[in-house]
């Protein structure tokens, strides 16, 4: 198991309608957990594909 190195935070583009994501770092991980199923499941992606994913981001590949 993971040792957690980060607190959740909430995502800075969460929208005001409760549709929100949470981010915390792990040993090795970025975990990810929808903040209105705090208690559900969490996804887990290692750092070289949070940085991809980041990046398409950024570069508007999800835009619509």
């Amino acid at each position: 198991m993971s040792t957690l190195t980060t607190r959740w935070r909430k995502s800075s583009r969460s929208s005001t309608n409760g549709s929100c994501v949470e981010v915390r770092r792990a040993t090795g991980t970025v975990q990810v957990r929808d903040t209105k199923d705090r208690g559900g499941p969490v996804l887990s992606f290692d750092a070289r594909s949070w940085g991809a994913f980041i990046a398409a981001v950024r570069a508007g590949h999800f835009d619509h």
